[in-house]
């Protein structure tokens, strides 16, 4: 059987589908500037538009493949038919006349032209006829087209530039066959497919044959193959649509978890910008306290002496001495809780000596004040603390050891100081009651801890037990920095 030679619909599978362009387009749009919720949004909807083009592209050719074989399945067995038909025409044909062409010789004419006259008769259908040539490609019986009767048709070839009666007088010499070729329609005089069946007379050097157009096959064909083509389009359209509904979907979800996430950003923001302002209020009233319980008491004792003395000098008292001493004394003390006061806002030792003598002086102050065993350890740092870093560590220490004054009813406080490969650490340990009954209490104070180390980047760690209360906080070795020309040998703490 000669394969016959159909165009594949496949046209549209060069063109790449709306989810790959849109993917196209997703990747040209990532070169700009995007902010951080398109990114999140990008990075959950790119794999999704790329895994829904791969299973279009791969449902695509699979359905292509699989309808490709169905249709050649279809067009072979329709073809089939259509030559086991022809055959079936040519076997009868030849049966009505055998007894003539058995009988004949070679040069009997009056049996070529009865037998000419049998195949001009047989016509069928609409379009089906038989035909003779001899091997000389001389057309000799041709019902339906009878201006190439007695004409030598030998180099006639189709649209196809297919040698048509060549082939014809080929397959005859062979004994029988089939040919594929194109030839015009009696109907309507236009060149359409036909299959035609050939067989020979031998002894009069005849092709003898009758074919079948079969336009209507290919036609059938071609609008099977749309319908896989638009079933295919209709496949990528259904994939595109869920793959935009799922977008949608995500967009939607992060819109909502995006809303959602600044409304509680901005109730954080508004607890944590009271809690500032809580803190202010609270610092400074415990200033405007330690002003008018400490200071203001000292200083009116000091006015007090003062008008004693001028009342005793002016009225010749010997003791106008002693009173001027007192106030003097008074003086000194009042001197004394100003400076304390303002070593609490921000101690000079801090930014003068460092974090070590500060904490030093802090614990020193804390165990006078309270009577808590507070002790203070260090080791020397190779690099320094940054300002930050210092600020950070001074303040948790602060309070800390306000925390353990309050609320821990401790005996004992450790400070520990120490710099490490990754960074820098301060401990503060107590034996106190621990934070399971006063964890409310100081909610605010371990919270402004944490959020000076979210700050710097580091970690705080509480733990807390009914035997004490450890507090961990640590700086990154990017707050570390290097020495000074000469000053490791000059300074022995941070």
């Amino acid at each position: 059987m000669i394969p016959l030679t159909l165009r594949p619909l496949l046209h549209n599978a060069a063109a790449p589908p709306l989810a790959l362009r849109g993917a196209l387009r997703l990747a040209a749009v990532m070169r700009l500037h995007l902010t951080y919720g398109q990114k999140l949004f990008l990075l959950a909807s790119v794999p999704l538009i790329v895994a829904a083009a791969a299973i279009a592209l791969l449902v695509a050719a699979q359905s292509r493949d699989l309808a490709e074989r169905e249709i050649r399945q279809l067009e072979t067995q329709l073809i089939e038919a259509k030559k086991r038909e022809l055959r079936n025409y040519v076997t009868q044909a030849r049966n009505g006349f055998y007894f003539i062409y058995g009988s004949a010789a070679p040069d009997d004419e009056a049996a070529k032209q009865q037998v000419m006259q049998i195949l001009a008769a047989m016509i069928y259908g609409e379009e089906g006829f038989f035909f003779v040539y001899d091997y000389d490609g001389t057309n000799l019986v041709s019902p339906r087209q009878t201006d190439i009767i007695n004409t030598d048709m030998w180099d006639h070839v189709d649209g196809d530039g297919t040698p048509v009666v060549q082939d014809f007088i080929s397959t005859a010499r062979q004994g029988a066959g089939y040919v594929t070729h194109l030839w015009p329609k009696p109907s309507t005089g236009v060149e359409a497919r036909m299959i035609t069946y050939v067989t020979s007379f031998p002894s009069w050097r005849w092709a003898v044959g009758t074919g079948v157009f079969i336009d209507d096959i290919l036609a059938s064909v071609a609008n099977t193959r749309a319908e896989v083509e638009a079933r295919v389009r209709r496949t990528f359209l259904y994939i595109g649509g869920i793959t935009l509904a799922a977008l949608l979907s995500v967009f939607a979800s992060g819109l909502f978890i995006n809303i959602r996430e600044r409304r509680l950003a901005d109730a954080k923001l508004k607890q944590l910008t009271q809690r500032v302002f809580d803190a202010q209020e609270e610092e400074r009233g415990r200033v405007a306290r330690e002003l008018h319980d400490g200071i203001s008491q000292i200083l009116v004792g000091v006015k007090y002496a003062l008008d004693v003395t001028r009342r005793r000098i002016t009225t010749g008292d010997a003791r106008a001495s002693d009173t001027l001493d007192k106030g003097i004394g008074n003086l000194g003390l009042a001197i004394q809780e100003v400076r304390r006061i303002s070593r609490d806002l921000r101690p000079g030792v801090l930014d003068d000596l460092g974090l070590g003598p500060a904490i030093k002086s802090l614990t020193d102050d804390f165990r006078t004040r309270t009577g808590i065993d507070a002790q203070f350890e260090t080791v020397v740092f190779r690099n320094r603390l940054d300002q930050d870093a210092k600020i950070a560590l001074y303040r948790i220490a602060q309070e800390a050891l306000t925390n353990v004054e309050r609320h821990s009813s401790a005996t004992e406080v450790r400070l520990d100081l120490r710099g490490h490969r990754a960074g820098a650490t301060l401990r503060v340990t107590d034996n106190g009651t621990g934070l399971g009954e006063r964890r409310n209490t100081q909610g605010i104070g371990l919270k402004n801890m944490q959020e000076r180390m979210d700050q710097l980047g580091g970690t705080l760690r509480v733990l807390s037990s009914k035997t004490g209360t450890v507090i961990e906080a640590t700086v990154p070795l990017t707050h570390l920095l290097p020495p000074e020309p000469g000053a490791a040998q000059m300074k022995a703490l941070p």
